[in-house]
């Protein structure tokens, strides 16, 4: 069976039991700083298990793509061990539990529609505690007491929050894979024949704050099965990298390479991480990773390097690993259509980064070079851990390179300082990490409010409304008084709640007695639109009437500036391509920020086009239409769906004319003429292959026009001109300063013949050698250098070391003639121990070297150490 017909059937079959199937998430966590990564099936659904958001469909099916990075060393070596995979799941938000979970895997696994597995092959695993998963399986299902093992690492617990027992199902795969005389070859034991096919965890408890476990409101089912294995077992192969799922990748690395699949280990190792690591990075860069130095960047960056590493192991010398890309777009783009809609984009983004570091090889080899050559020097017989960790980090050249090129010049490499070193940086990267929250804990006090509220706020600003609840210090109240903080819940509402990143409505609830002042809106948990406010005066109740007002003049500039990130993402795509995808944005009434996917900078010209796009549809005077339509009519139109946003199977889709289509919930200006104007304020680098936009429209837009052409006006004031000539009375007066500096110059070399003239007669002899260290007056360190340079021709053997005060600094400048150079003195070492005696630093070559310091106080004195300094080299000599 082909793993892309188990994928569809898992999710038919739940589909058949009223789950609703979502759409795999990205693998970019949207809102969990908790997570690098995408790393379980649940993860994109934590909102829902929290109760932070109450889903349309208690009953969830996915299969979704993820990726765990904590052991990479591992992936090749064993037959299961991936960095990205698929989890197929099936979930109860507060609606079925054990019985149904367990009787409807059990369906799944053993029924000819199905999967069709042989029940005498299954067996599973359950918490001891857990009774009543023990009898479901015994008495409901039938399997005898022998298959059922009880694990008391059955239980899953990650911390504060809901936890609770899990179940695990084993498929035997027969005697070809384990003996069972062996004691591990069992169910939960170390083996290839007992297979984990399905977790299903039953969270019922909450772990509290004080250890102790107390049953959860709302129990829940979370379970995972690893497509991979699956298709191993269907498809009775040795391991997963010999699935369909992986075989065609290997096959076409073969064919690159020349060479030939399960002839040889080494050589199979390499294989399989190549195949293991293009689909992740593949599949990363499709959800917006761009390879980098940092976070998520830099683990794709690691994997992309560490492929290339193992393709020369393989005689592949040149970039290669783009040309996967086709291959695992072929395999996957049946249900993740994203690798082929942006397959040229990622073979792009690869490509690059593969060439990149063909040519970051050569200087990590030049640097392994000159530690070698170092340790040789200094009678050294190891490379330091640091420093083969740093061209680990740097270069991403591995341990055992740097280890075989040390072996080849006798030497050896300090495995524990290179494994301290790895420690550290993997606890930098943990501790960066830690304490964010994962699971929020069950419970609020609108966790169970699901009274209907109505949003009436695309057509209506201003809403007759009855006050439904309020909520005062984390509790339901009946009334609130002057002064306090409150939520508060209407029947109907004019007020926008904060999402797809507008920000929230302000504006007043005002009735018999009361007004309040409402500063934000947000929604909660069952969707309502939850009004933060502050209780201006009067006292207020639940059950009032109420008139709700939206801040009129705020709403205009929002929706501005919402219609505006519409035009300006598409003409992002028109300019950079269609790769650009929005990354995150937000709307508020005073300017617009666009985040987005782009590899690379962006010029001047580009910004400029873009800005003049925008702008064209704005004057062009287009109206924008909003309708209502299915997900899958939206899609067939060709909408946008923007990033992190889930979607119902019904849709608003926002049209402006012919140029842009999206997907959007937010409100919007009817007309793009009501824009006025867009004015782009910066763009900016913010992360791995993620740019950011940042603009004003309207009143906004003029206001920061006008702020430039008063500057613009101060500075043709300052230069006695008019505004149009500005740039010629700018570009006279840089002719006239560079005359002015190549003047000062020439007066400069003039000043420095002459200073050098009258400080030649200063010179000493220490022993045979002439030694010249004076103060000199120099404004600046350029100076100090021409003066040096004279004295050196006039003074053809000696040593010259010139001082001069700045200001709050010391500049010193040293020379040696090549003669005294020959007998070990250097210019360098000389004005370092100078400047060290001044507070500063500094260095330079043995013939000539500048410093600086910070003690004034301390040159006349630094300038007679260069006489002992001097002194006792003679003496040496």
């Amino acid at each position: 069976m082909k793993a892309s017909e188990i994928r569809s059937k898992w999710l038919a079959f739940f589909e058949s039991k009223g789950h609703k199937v979502e759409p795999s998430a990205s693998l970019v966590p949207h809102n969990d700083p908790s997570l690098l990564w995408i790393n379980a099936g649940m993860a994109p659904l934590k909102p829902y298990f929290d109760g932070r958001v109450i889903p349309d469909n208690p009953r969830i099916a996915n299969s979704q793509k993820c990726i765990r990075t904590n052991d990479i060393e591992n992936v090749g070596k064993t037959r299961r061990h991936h960095t990205f995979f698929e989890m197929l799941g099936n979930f109860s938000i507060g609606d079925y539990f054990k019985q149904d979970a367990v009787t409807w895997g059990w369906e799944f696994l053993t029924s000819p529609q199905w999967i069709g597995f042989d029940p005498e092959r299954l067996s599973v695993t359950v918490y001891p505690e857990d009774t009543e998963a023990y009898e479901l399986w015994s008495k409901k299902i039938g399997l005898p007491e022998e298959r059922i093992y009880k694990l008391e690492e059955n239980f899953w617990d990650i911390g504060e929050g809901p936890c609770g027992p899990c179940t695990e199902i084993f498929y035997d795969r027969g005697d070809k894979y384990g003996d069972l005389s062996d004691p591990e070859c069992w169910p939960g034991g170390e083996n290839e024949r007992f297979l984990e096919v399905w977790n299903i965890v039953f969270s019922e408890f909450n772990h509290n704050k004080d250890g102790s476990y107390t049953p959860l409101p709302n129990k829940n089912i979370d379970t995972g099965a690893g497509l991979e294995r699956f298709s191993s077992i269907l498809q009775d192969v040795d391991s997963n990298f010999d699935t369909d799922l992986f075989r065609p990748i290997i096959d076409r690395t073969c064919e690159i390479a020349g060479v030939e699949y399960h002839t040889n280990e080494d050589r199979d190792v390499a294989l399989k991480v190549i195949a293991d690591h293009i689909r992740t990075v593949a599949f990363a860069v499709g959800d917006g990773v761009m390879p980098s130095n940092e976070g998520r960047g830099y683990i794709i960056r690691r994997l992309l390097r560490r492929a290339v590493r193992y393709g020369k192991t393989l005689g592949v010398n040149r970039p290669f690993l783009f040309e996967l890309t086709s291959v695992v777009s072929d395999i996957m783009g049946v249900y993740y259509p994203e690798v082929v809609e942006k397959r040229e984009f990622i073979e792009r983004v690869i490509r690059t980064e593969e060439e990149r570091f063909h040519e970051t090889l050569e200087g990590g080899l030049a640097m392994l070079s000159e530690l070698v050559a170092g340790a040789a020097k200094a009678g050294q017989k190891e490379i330091g851990g640091e420093d083969a960790f740093r061209l680990y980090d740097t270069y991403g050249f591995p341990f055992d390179l740097t280890e075989d090129f040390a072996a080849e010049h006798g030497m050896t490499v300090d495995r524990a300082g290179f494994d301290g070193a790895m420690e550290a940086q993997r606890e930098r990267a943990r501790a960066a990490r830690q304490d964010t929250g994962s699971m929020k804990v069950q419970g609020g006090p609108l966790a169970e409010f699901t009274v209907k509220s109505e949003f009436v706020g695309y057509n209506e600003l201003v809403s007759d409304s009855r006050i439904l609840a309020i909520v005062q210090d984390d509790a339901l109240v009946e009334s609130a008084e002057e002064g306090a903080k409150v939520i508060v819940i209407l029947d109907r509402t004019p007020f926008y709640a904060e999402s797809g990143g507008q920000i929230g409505d302000k504006g007043t609830i005002s009735g018999e007695g009361f007004l309040l002042q409402v500063e934000d809106v947000t929604k909660a948990p069952h969707g309502q639109s939850v009004h933060h406010a502050v209780v201006a005066s009067g006292s207020v109740s639940s059950g009032a009437a109420a008139v709700a007002t939206v801040a009129k003049a705020v709403r205009e500039d929002i929706i501005k500036n919402h219609t505006a990130t519409h035009l300006l993402h598409k003409a992002l795509k028109e300019v950079l391509g269609d790769h650009v995808n929005q990354a995150g944005s937000l709307v508020e009434a005073e300017r617009l920020r666009f985040d987005f996917s782009h590899f690379g900078s962006i010029t001047a010209e580009e910004l400029t086009a873009v800005e003049r796009k925008v702008n064209e549809q704005i004057w062009n005077n287009i109206a924008v239409t909003i309708d209502n339509k299915s997900l899958s009519e939206a899609k067939a139109m060709g909408a946008m769906a923007l990033f992190g946003e889930k979607y119902g199977d019904e849709v608003r889709v926002v049209q402006v004319g012919s140029y842009s289509l999206e997907l959007c919930g937010g409100c919007h200006v009817s007309n793009t003429s009501q824009i006025g104007l867009f004015k782009l304020l910066g763009e900016s680098g913010i992360g791995s292959g993620v740019r950011r936009i940042e603009a004003v429209t309207g009143k906004h837009a003029y206001a920061y026009l006008e702020s430039q052409l008063d500057v613009l006006k101060q500075a043709a004031s300052q230069l006695k001109s008019n505004v149009a000539d500005v740039p010629k009375r700018i570009e006279g007066l840089f002719a006239q300063t560079k005359e002015l500096a190549r003047e000062n110059e020439s007066l400069q070399a003039k000043l420095s013949r002459i200073e050098a003239g009258s400080l030649e007669a200063s010179a000493k002899t220490i022993g045979d050698v002439t030694v010249l260290a004076a103060k000199v007056n120099a404004p600046s360190m350029d100076a100090l250098r021409g003066i040096v340079d004279e004295l050196k021709a006039k003074l053809p053997s000696a040593v010259i070391v010139l001082g001069a005060l700045g200001e709050d600094k010391v500049n010193l400048a040293a020379a040696v003639s090549p003669d005294l150079v020959k007998k070990g003195f250097h210019a360098g070492k000389i004005v370092k121990e100078a400047a060290v005696h001044c507070g500063g630093s500094g260095g330079g070559r043995p013939d000539m070297a500048q410093a600086g310091g910070k003690d004034t106080s301390k040159l006349d004195e630094a300038l007679k150490l260069v006489e002992e300094l001097v002194l006792g080299q003679a003496n040496v000599i």
